[in-house]
């Protein structure tokens, strides 16, 4: 896209134009100086839909299990049943770390696990019950599309049914994981055991239906395109525009180092500065419905997400103490930020830090 060509977009945007795909990837492709101009329309349009504050949820993750049925090319964190490093814990150990995230005064709870194979719709509605028993003012943010889907079958209801008896043991709301990149075929290298785009977005419809809200995702800079990128925030924003249930965008980039995707050479070495920038601007001025994009400082560190809260994002995600799956993926300094060190970033800008609930509201 040339020069000329960016300028007019960026005014057309500003004039109401919604972007299509085509501009969307084209945008996600530029490479010189003109990322500055789109990360600069993007953080007006920020400022516009989401405000001034930079926002954070106090929340720990909870690794139940990382004994995974998936094995996906892009995660360094799951394990067959039979190696030596399986763990599954067990009621006595999920309670003991739901007290203690009690302890430190946490508004959400999230199961962030492997898909064991042997869990049933049952296995899920106890583990959710446990938490909730401990913490029963606590958002549980918990059972991606995938857990859904898998955990109806083998137990042999409907996803509505399984969300049902979910929301009854005390799911808050729903993770928009699994989405990885919504292009069936991207995922048939990326995540080929796991749930199709089509299955993804009706489940996220039908708990959207029944007044369960979540998250969406996107998971970059592995195997996909731009065109991809584009294709897969297209999905998200038409299911939006159909039930307005999703909190905000997760952006996710590929931590390669210790992944089998990026070891048999299949996948890039994760995205660029350049790509994390693009991809947050992108979204913001595609995405006119979903009003709050996150960058996940576990994942670019925080350097760079203090420069993607002035390209569009507003949301610094949790503090989440535990993130085993960033960690086993080779990001190692993923664990836990500091409130503190949030602020310390959000100031540096002129913006405020503000504690939110999961669904965004003012803790």
């Amino acid at each position: 896209m040339a020069k000329d060509e960016i300028s007019t977009l960026l005014s057309d945007l500003r004039g109401g134009h919604r972007m299509n795909t085509d501009e969307a990837a084209a945008l996600l492709g530029v490479r010189d100086r003109r990322i500055w101009a789109i990360a600069a329309a993007a953080d007006e349009v920020r400022s516009e839909r989401a405000g001034e504050a930079v926002t954070y949820v106090l929340n720990q993750n909870l690794h139940v299990t990382n004994i995974c049925k998936n094995l996906c090319g892009f995660c360094g964190f799951g394990r067959k049943a039979t190696d030596p490093d399986a763990y599954l814990l067990n009621e006595e150990e999920v309670r003991r770390q739901a007290r203690n995230a009690g302890e430190r005064g946490v508004t959400e709870v999230c199961f962030l696990s492997g898909v064991h194979p042997a869990f049933t719709l049952s296995s899920y509605e106890e583990m959710i019950g446990w938490v909730r028993q401990e913490l029963p003012r606590v958002d549980i943010h918990t059972c991606s599309p995938e857990e859904v889907l898998f955990a109806a079958e083998r137990s042999g209801v409907s996803t509505v049914e399984a969300l049902e008896r979910l929301r009854a043991a005390g799911m808050g709301t729903m993770q928009g994981t699994a989405a990885e990149i919504l292009v069936d075929e991207v995922r048939e290298v990326i995540c080929p055991r796991k749930v199709s785009t089509d299955d993804w977005v009706r489940i996220i419809t039908e708990a959207h239906r029944m007044g369960i809200r979540s998250s969406a995702t996107i998971m970059y800079g592995s195997y996909e395109t731009d065109a991809d990128r584009a294709r897969h925030l297209s999905v998200l924003r038409e299911v939006q525009e159909d039930t307005g249930g999703f909190t905000e965008l997760v952006t996710l980039p590929f931590i390669h180092q210790s992944t089998p995707l990026y070891q048999a050479g299949i996948a890039r070495p994760g995205p660029t500065g350049r790509e994390d920038i693009l991809l947050i601007a992108v979204a913001r001025l595609f995405l006119d419905n979903i009003p709050n994009i996150q960058v996940s400082w576990g994942k670019v560190g925080m350097k760079m997400a203090q420069a993607c809260l002035m390209a569009g994002a507003n949301d610094l995600g949790g503090t989440m103490f535990a993130d085993a799956v960033t960690v086993c993926a080779g990001a190692d300094e993923a664990d836990y930020c500091d409130p503190a060190e949030m602020r310390r970033i959000a100031e540096d800008i002129g913006r405020p830090l503000v504690q939110r609930t999961t669904t965004y509201g003012r803790a």
